[in-house]
């Protein structure tokens, strides 16, 4: 059958608006990338895997761009009654500012996470499972998720895109630090990256 790639704007609301217009004008299917029940409750199916292999795991670290992956896992986390802790990048916190406003709003988006957590806007189901009582939201700076992501490589040979390293930073930088007797699992979705830059880890893990 084959496909037809076009790499259009800097962000995704550019690229999920030309191919909204494109589905409009063709009649194609448009599946957008986070904003979509089915593509949450996807997500979601992590938890059962997580439990199966740990049972003992309390709460889920997920990191959050346009909230689809956070949204199904919250939504099974609170199945099993579980705690999630949502981590963005303090220059693409979409969900973090939703929070904050009461609904969805447009931020900027400026982290070098961004190429996967770069959402302008939150999905409202997202924003709905960051109120719950068993999530809590927190921001990570720029360095840290740079130093986590090569840390990751050094130490554990891990490589990982900076998305997925934006939610472990949350643990080893201290915006999260877990309670006694809590046992978190660092969900890392994401590996969309080019480990070349990741050759002299080893030596300084924090370059």
């Amino acid at each position: 059958l084959g496909a037809r790639v076009e790499a259009v704007g800097r962000e995704y609301a550019e690229a999920a608006e030309a191919a909204r217009r494109f589905a409009a004008e063709t009649g194609a299917l448009s599946s957008h990338a986070y904003d979509h029940p089915l593509i949450a409750a996807g997500a979601g199916t992590l938890v059962e895997e997580i439990l199966a292999a740990r049972p003992s795991v309390t709460t889920l670290v997920v990191a959050v761009g346009g909230g689809g992956l956070f949204a199904g896992v919250a939504a099974a986390a609170a199945e099993h009654g579980l705690r999630v802790v949502a981590v963005e990048p303090r220059g693409s916190r979409a969900l973090n500012a939703a929070l904050g406003a009461g609904e969805p709003v447009d931020v900027p988006v400026e982290s070098v996470a961004a190429d996967s957590l770069g959402a302008r806007r939150v999905s409202a189901d997202a924003l709905r499972w960051a109120r719950a009582d068993h999530v809590r939201s927190v921001l990570v700076a720029d360095p840290d998720i740079v130093a986590t992501r090569r840390r990751l490589w050094a130490e554990h040979r891990i490589a990982v895109e900076f998305g997925a390293a934006t939610a472990l930073a949350a643990p080893w930088f201290g915006a999260f630090r877990p309670a006694e007797g809590e046992e978190p699992c660092v969900v890392l979705c994401g590996a969309n990256t080019d480990p070349a830059d990741l050759s002299d880890a080893v030596a300084d893990p924090a370059r």
